[in-house]
């Protein structure tokens, strides 16, 4: 099965940013997580959703 969710550290190295970048970019919206208990995960889909509009593909 693919995976489906990831935690920021796993996104960030997916995005090759920083950690620091990808809190960043979920606190300022641009990037949506879920919660699992005190755990953020965020959803392939959601990486997928945010590197298309950052092709310009769809609005963030």
């Amino acid at each position: 099965m693919d995976r489906l969710c990831y935690t920021p550290r796993e996104a960030a190295a997916l995005l090759s940013v920083s950690r620091t970048k990808v809190y960043e970019l979920l606190a300022s919206g641009q990037l949506r997580s879920i919660r699992i208990g005190r755990s953020r995960r965020i959803s392939a889909d959601e990486l997928r959703r945010f590197i298309s509009a950052q092709e310009g593909g769809v609005a963030a």
